[in-house]
């Protein structure tokens, strides 16, 4: 059996924040990258940090 759903909370520990928003956005180009793979399409993801700045991943 898989893990519960975690409860998205502020996190107020700016290292902890920045750690945990990494390990989050590794994951999800993970997933946009597996995603593009199987339906053979090109992908693109816009994320944005806590200080407003946006990334483009392709």
């Amino acid at each position: 059996m898989g893990r519960g759903r975690t409860e998205m909370k502020r996190i107020h520990n700016d290292v902890s924040r920045r750690a945990t928003f990494g390990k989050r956005r590794r994951g999800l180009l993970k997933k946009a990258r597996e995603l593009a793979v199987l339906c053979g399409v090109d992908h693109g993801l816009l994320v944005f940090d806590d200080g407003g700045a946006g990334k483009l991943f392709d």
